[in-house]
């Protein structure tokens, strides 16, 4: 590898081990094996490095478990399954949320690496898109995005926080996709007996 895939690779490890805060660039650098200035030179600045850093251990780590997901796309089944996946990897993943938490939590700090992974958001949605429909990501466009993927990826931070924070009170898959389930099926109700209620005043009119 030269010197660009070894600071990636070392501003992984970091991120992994000390999060975005608590990492310096010398800490990349001796984790890499690198020089200092090859930061600038080949990313521009720590935080642009570890900004790809994390994109590129969220696609490893979705990678791991998008292969074992079944189901038809949209479906309940495929619902759980992703689920499932994410649950099995939290332990190796939750270090990489819990940096994600920390640049959430800075409010005001960190604007430039704020600002780097705001910029991220529509890929990791439609690779959330992805997972759960089976869409190809080429095909997804940016009203999905916004929408369908957001709501995608509300459910993915809250379920990984639920996790970082205490395992024994967070839902499990199965608990999850029996909350869709019910939450589905209470505005798929709603919705036929609001129509219903429409359609009998406008017969009465």
């Amino acid at each position: 590898m030269g010197h660009r895939e070894d600071l990636l690779e070392g501003a992984k490890k970091c991120l992994v081990e000390k999060g975005f805060v608590r990492t310096t660039a010398r800490d990349i650098v001796k984790a890499s094996g690198a020089n200092l200035a090859s930061i600038g030179y080949h990313y521009g600045s720590k935080e642009a490095l570890l900004t790809q850093a994390f994109i590129a251990v969220v696609e490893e780590w979705g990678d791991k478990f998008t292969a074992g997901v079944s189901g038809e796309g949209g479906s309940l089944e495929r619902f759980r399954s992703v689920w499932d996946g994410v649950l099995a990897g939290h332990e190796e993943s939750g270090p990489v949320w819990a940096a994600s938490m920390e640049i959430a939590l800075t409010r005001e700090g960190l604007p430039e690496l704020r600002a780097m992974l705001a910029a991220s958001q529509g890929e990791g949605r439609k690779g959330l898109i992805s997972m759960f429909t089976g869409v190809p990501e080429e095909e997804i466009g940016e009203e999905d995005q916004r929408t369908t993927g957001a709501f995608y990826q509300a459910l993915l931070n809250g379920f990984m926080l639920q996790w970082l924070f205490d395992p024994a009170s967070a839902a499990t898959p199965a608990e999850l996709t029996e909350g869709m389930r019910r939450a589905v099926e209470l505005m798929t109700r709603t919705a036929s007996a609001e129509a219903a209620a429409a359609a009998g005043g406008a017969e009465e009119g």
